[in-house]
C-alpha cells in the first residue's frame, strides 16, 4: 500500500463484555474432527488436505510451570479446512515425519494466530522450517487495526460471533497419549476458525 493511501475504515474491535453477548461461533463437532496418531492415518489426512490450498493451523504444547523450564512441544499439530480438522499427535515417528512434510509443503498457506513461538518449536522438534505460515494478526495490523487480534476478536469482528475457548483445555496435558474430547474440540476449532478468518479476509482468492 502506498504511504499516502487513505486508511480503510474497519469495524471497531468489541470488548469482552460485548463479545460475551454475541451468539456462539458454529464450531466443529467430533464428527468432523479426525485424530491422527499413526502414519497410515497421517497419509489419509495428507491426501484430504492436499485438495485445498490453505489450511487453518495451530500447535499445542504441554504447559510448563517451573521457572526456566523449556517446553518440549509441540505435542500436537492441527490443520483445518473450511469443513474439517485433523489433530496430529507426534508420538509416532511415521506420523511426525508426515507432519513435517505437510509443514514444509510449499504453495499452501498455513494461517493462524499467535504463531510466534510455533516456528522455533517446530524447527526444534521436527527439524523442519515451516513454509507459508501466515500470522493473521499481522494481516489485521496491515489493514489498520492497532490492537493485537486473536481468534476471539477476529471472529467477533468478521462474523459477529463469540468464539468459545476452554481455559481448562488450553492448560491441559497435550503430551498425553489419550486426548480428551474437550482437547480435540479445542485444538481442532482453533485451526478451523483460522481457516474461516483467512477466507473472510479475502486471502483465499
Amino acid at each position: 500500500m502506498p504511504q499516502n493511501a487513505p486508511m480503510q475504515a474497519h469495524p471497531p474491535i468489541p470488548g469482552k463484555e460485548q463479545i460475551a453477548l454475541l451468539e456462539p461461533f458454529d464450531r466443529l463437532g467430533l464428527d468432523r474432527i479426525h485424530l491422527v496418531s499413526t502414519r497410515t492415518q497421517a497419509e489419509q489426512a495428507r491426501d484430504a488436505l492436499a485438495a485445498t490450498r490453505f489450511w487453518g493451523f495451530d500447535t499445542e504444547s504441554k504447559p510448563t510451570f517451573a521457572k526456566g523450564q523449556e517446553s518440549e512441544g509441540p505435542h500436537i499439530v492441527q490443520f483445518a479446512t473450511l469443513d474439517r480438522a485433523w489433530v496430529f499427535q507426534l508420538h509416532d515417528p511415521g506420523c511426525s515425519a508426515l507432519v513435517a512434510d505437510l509443514l514444509a509443503r510449499p504453495g499452501v498457506a498455513k494461517a493462524g494466530f499467535g504463531l510466534g513461538d510455533d516456528r522455533k518449536r517446530i524447527q526444534a522438534r521436527l527439524g523442519v522450517a515451516p513454509e507459508g505460515v501466515l500470522e493473521l494478526n499481522t494481516v489485521f495490523r496491515q489493514r489498520g487495526y492497532r490492537k493485537d487480534m486473536g481468534v476471539k476478536a477476529a471472529v467477533a469482528v468478521l462474523f459477529n460471533r463469540r468464539f468459545i475457548k476452554s481455559k481448562k483445555a488450553a492448560t491441559s496435558n497435550w503430551a498425553s497419549p489419550r486426548l480428551t474430547e474437550a482437547q480435540l474440540v479445542y485444538a481442532a476449532n482453533d485451526a478451523y476458525a483460522a481457516a474461516h478468518v483467512f477466507q473472510a479476509l479475502g486471502l483465499a482468492d
